[in-house]
């Protein structure tokens, strides 16, 4: 009974929540809901069994995204009026996508193998339990190895194209020359100028 009414509070805080992301008007206070919404969804995790993906919602998005998120958000000037001109024109698309996605939920809650109140974590040999995280992890490091690394390579190669796009040559930027800085003369670096005293009356 309690963890039924932990589910329909965490539940009805989420949803509250993720109402205010899309209709605050300060962008600020939407990436705050945001955050909130994040903590909301990993308590459902983990009261669904799903301790590995609790813990990474919180640490990844709430800990590095969402800091990332509110540090362009205030430093960028935002102009809001453009924003607010065209929820209007968007909310009946936005409707209907939020429509399908509560009918799709409803319908994969509502099928009977879905238990996500008390659900046990799921053995992965016969006669071992085994924990969520360290079933994840057992499975991502043995029969996922190599598909595991391919997609670490991919990410690495986005930081590198990433960072390559970021420090591009451009015309009108002032670029930082070490060669020239390190080839230059002692007599370069430094010149005396000859000046008269200047006389108070």
């Amino acid at each position: 009974m309690i963890e039924l009414l932990l589910f329909y509070v965490f539940a009805a805080i989420l949803l509250f929540a993720a109402a205010m992301v899309i209709s605050a008007k300060n962008p600020v206070h939407s990436a705050l809901f945001l955050v909130l919404a994040f903590f909301n969804s990993a308590a459902l995790w983990l009261m669904a069994g799903a301790e590995f993906l609790g813990i990474a919602l919180v640490l990844v998005y709430v800990g590095a995204v969402m800091v990332l998120f509110l540090f362009v958000v205030m430093m960028l000037d935002i102009n809001l009026a453009p924003m607010r001109e065209g929820f209007a024109r968007y909310l009946p698309i936005g409707a209907l996508v939020g429509l399908v996605m509560v009918v799709e939920m409803a319908l994969v809650l509502s099928s009977e193998q879905v238990n996500l109140i008390g659900a046990a974590p799921t053995p992965v040999a016969e006669g071992e339990a085994m924990s969520n995280t360290k079933a994840l992890g057992s499975v991502l490091y043995t029969v996922y190895a190599y598909p595991f690394e391919i997609a670490s390579v991919v990410l690495l190669l986005a930081i590198i194209a990433a960072i390559m796009l970021t420090h591009r040559r451009r015309p009108d930027t002032k670029q930082q020359s070490i060669d020239r800085q390190v080839r230059v003369h002692k007599n370069q670096r430094l010149r005396i100028v000859t000046m008269a005293s200047e006389k108070r009356d």
